[in-house]
C-alpha cells in the first residue's frame, strides 16, 4: 500500500523537534481515530518570511500565518500533504495565549492534520469544532 511515514523538515530555520517518535506516534493515531490511514505527511518547519512567501504564491494572501496546509491525497481515507509552520509564529503565538512553544506547536501541527482529515475553519461553527478537536487530540499528548 502507502509508504506510511511522517517526515518533519526545515526551511531557513534552524529547529529541532524534541519527542519527534512520540510526536509521530500521537499524529498517526490522531489519524487513525479520524478513520484515515498516512501515506506520506510531512511538517515544514520555516520562518515567517518563508510561509509568507508561500501564502503569497500558492494563496494570493499576503500576510503572515502559523500554519498553510496542501492536500496532495490521491487515495480516499489516505493521507498525502504538506503542513508548513512558522516557528516564528508559534512562538508570538504561545506567548500571546500563554502556552509553552511545545504545546502551540502541537496544537498547529494537528490543525493542519485536521485539515487533511477534512476539518474546515472558515465559519464560526467549523471553528469551534476544530478547537474541540484539537483539545481532544491534545489531551492524548504526553509529552
Amino acid at each position: 500500500m502507502g509508504k506510511r511515514v511522517i517526515n518533519f523538515f526545515t526551511e531557513e530555520i534552524k529547529y529541532v523537534l524534541k519527542d519527534k517518535r512520540k510526536i509521530k506516534a500521537w499524529i498517526a493515531k490522531a489519524i487513525l481515530a479520524e478513520g484515515y490511514e498516512v501515506d506520506e505527511l510531512s511538517f515544514i518547519f520555516c520562518s515567517d518570511e518563508y510561509l509568507l512567501r508561500i501564502n503569497q504564491q500558492y494563496l494570493d494572501h499576503d500576510t503572515y500565518t502559523d500554519v498553510i496546509t496542501f492536500d496532495n491525497s490521491e487515495v480516499l481515507k489516505m493521507i498525502t500533504g504538506d503542513v508548513f509552520i512558522s516557528i516564528d509564529r508559534i512562538r508570538d503565538n504561545a506567548m500571546l495565549y500563554k502556552h509553552s512553544p511545545k504545546e502551540e506547536l502541537c496544537r498547529v501541527m494537528i490543525h493542519g492534520t485536521l485539515h487533511l482529515l477534512g476539518y474546515k475553519d472558515k465559519s464560526k461553527a467549523d471553528k469551534t469544532q476544530m478547537t474541540q478537536k484539537e483539545n481532544h487530540y491534545l489531551a492524548a499528548l504526553h509529552i
